[in-house]
């Protein structure tokens, strides 16, 4: 066994000490399973990409290819498709087992950033009397970039709607942008975004709202954070 090999089947196997749970006080099982990777980025150009799929013990799993949208509050929105193709769509892996997925892009973007979500099912055996099994699910994201030279553009401003407030991010241009530690700032005064369980992502064409944590009063509001382009710094009204 490698040193690759190695590692990914550690993984697995923590990713197993960690997932039995307790349901209504049956035993619940799921079998392990690990993709990568987490994120695929394809380069202008190129029509292929794979993921590896690891599980511990024996397990069966379907994939799947949708477009992928998101609504104001981030959330998201599949649709189907058949530009993005997975093969093998089914298959079983053995325990300690790996399985490579080959995604085929079968139309290149032109103008803007394509996206996609790829859903990697689990399907668990038949389960033994007493014994509850819980099917795993993993969403990976896929940004597709065109020949064409692509950027996010975001323009940022503070909304206040039934007694909250909300950092709005409206992104027109061809990419998009992955945000972290967003926080507004006054003064002395700090007030964080939401972030925690909600996407991290503003894809191009959207916008996206975060609730602020507090009600900004008065003006001369900085927002602060981190984008995969850079540091955010910039005066919001």
């Amino acid at each position: 066994m490698n040193a690759l090999a190695r590692v990914l089947r550690a993984m697995a196997l923590a990713f197993m000490a960690s997932s039995l749970l307790v349901l209504g006080g049956e035993p619940a099982h799921a079998q392990p399973m690990t993709v990568l990777p987490v994120t695929i980025q394809m380069v202008p150009g190129q029509k292929s990409a794979t993921l590896t799929v690891i599980s511990a013990g024996q397990t069966s799993f379907q994939v799947r290819a949708y477009a992928w949208r998101q609504n104001e509050n981030g959330n998201v929105q599949l649709g189907d498709t058949d530009d993005l193709l997975a093969s093998p769509p089914l298959g079983t892996i053995a325990a300690g087992g790996s399985q490579v997925i080959r995604l085929v892009l079968r139309r290149l973007p032109t103008d803007r950033e394509a996206t996609y979500r790829i859903l990697v099912d689990q399907i668990p055996p038949p389960a033994a009397p007493g014994i509850v099994q819980v099917a795993l699910r993993l969403s990976i994201p896929i940004f597709v970039l065109p020949q064409t030279r692509v950027a996010p553009h975001v323009t940022w401003r503070i909304e206040n709607a039934g007694g909250q407030s909300f950092l709005v991010g409206v992104n027109d241009g061809t990419s998009h942008l992955k945000v972290h530690d967003l926080e507004l700032r006054a003064g002395g005064a700090t007030l964080p975004i939401e972030t925690k369980n909600v996407s991290p992502y503003l894809l191009a064409g959207t916008t996206r709202r975060w609730r602020v944590l507090g009600r900004p009063s008065g003006g001369g509001w900085r927002l602060t954070g981190t984008g995969d382009d850079g540091r955010i710094d910039q005066q919001v009204q």
